[in-house]
């Protein structure tokens, strides 16, 4: 009881809203930068910022670099960038919102197997090289797996009785290791080796060889689908309070739950279609963000895009830098890092 007290006697301190959003978007700014300047061929920031500066308007830079920095900061790093800052954001989330719908703070698109059912659709179109809709056809197949995996767990989750913390993981767990072994699987008994190769890599997660055309797909399906949930604030809030609450007020649970699950396997199809299976960043993003700006999905969600944005900049930058010129797939890193936080969370949710 005397815990207790202490605790309730001593209230969170949280800073301005406002604040928050700004040393975030200043933190974008500098990992964002970071990452375009550093590399096997080093940039300094003045002409990072000329270079951008410039394409916007000649007259606001003097172009005073050489044109092959140019073709550096714009063709190469510029788009893995702003690539790694849209995977990064749309992790995070749809890693709030699933906590949100399954009402589990341990909820992660990766351990929830949505981003292994997302790559067995991508490996098969990758392996087969199947080219029905075009450049549509990887992101549809990842869609098509991340919506079956996510019903999938759902259903194994809530059959036999109510559905607990320890029933989620078990069958997200469950769930991912049977179709990560099905996407092995696949990979391994492939007539094609290249394509075989560039499946397993693309399994491990990485952002190499970025280009500005396959960036607009995510960019528009994180961008739309952010909105959308930001739309959504107020019943996700609901739902954090309970299904009956919910209910109580006049709101469709069930209807609300499987819509969500839509947009979530898309975006997180999307991505995944672009980066490969990147796990733990919709787990611990979500986490951090209510340490400093609370629950409510209304200020929540811009703080959590901005922080998973920056956090995986960062990460992909330590992944090309730490063995250069060796380049370490990102989503090792973020395993290494998000495992850890993972166990914590989940002790100290057991301990409550």
């Amino acid at each position: 009881m005397t815990g207790h007290a202490g605790r309730a006697a001593l209230p969170r301190v949280r800073a301005p809203y406002p604040l928050v959003l700004g040393l975030l978007g200043a933190l974008l700014l500098g990992t964002a930068t970071a990452g375009v300047a550093v590399g096997s061929v080093g940039i300094p920031p003045g002409d990072v910022w000329g270079v951008l500066l410039h394409r916007l308007h000649p007259a606001l830079a003097a172009a005073d670099w050489t044109p092959a920095r140019e073709t550096i900061v714009l063709d190469v790093r510029l788009p893995r960038v702003v690539l790694c800052g849209v995977v990064g954001a749309g992790l995070s989330v749809c890693g709030m919102a699933l906590q949100a719908i399954v009402r589990n703070p341990l909820a992660d698109p990766m351990l929830l197997g949505v981003s292994s059912g997302a790559s067995v659709g991508a490996v098969l179109v990758v392996v087969f090289h199947v080219s029905w809709f075009g450049m549509f056809t990887l992101p549809l197949a990842a869609f098509g797996g991340a919506l079956l995996a996510l019903v999938l767990v759902y259903a194994l989750a809530r059959s036999g009785g109510r559905m607990t913390t320890v029933r989620l993981v078990l069958a997200g767990v469950a769930t991912a290791e049977v179709l990560s072994a099905v996407a092995s699987y696949l990979v391994i008994t492939s007539d094609d080796p290249h394509g075989a190769e560039s499946a397993l890599r693309w399994m491990l997660g990485g952002l190499g060889g970025t280009t500005w055309t396959v960036l607009w797909i995510p960019a528009a399906a994180v961008l739309a689908g952010t909105a959308i949930l930001l739309g959504l604030s107020r019943p996700l809030n609901l739902l954090l309070a309970g299904e009956e609450a919910a209910t109580a007020l006049g709101m469709d649970v069930h209807r609300f739950r499987a819509a969500l699950f839509v947009l979530v396997a898309l975006m997180i199809g999307t991505i995944v279609a672009v980066s490969g299976a990147i796990g733990f960043v919709g787990l611990i993003m979500p986490h951090a963000v209510r340490l400093l700006v609370g629950a409510d999905h209304r200020r929540a969600l811009p703080v959590v895009a901005l922080l998973g944005a920056s956090f995986l900049i960062a990460a992909d930058l330590a992944a090309r830098t730490l063995v250069s010129p060796e380049e370490i797939p990102v989503g090792i890193l973020t395993a290494l890092v998000g495992g850890p936080v993972f166990l914590y969370l989940m002790r100290r949710k057991a301990a409550r």
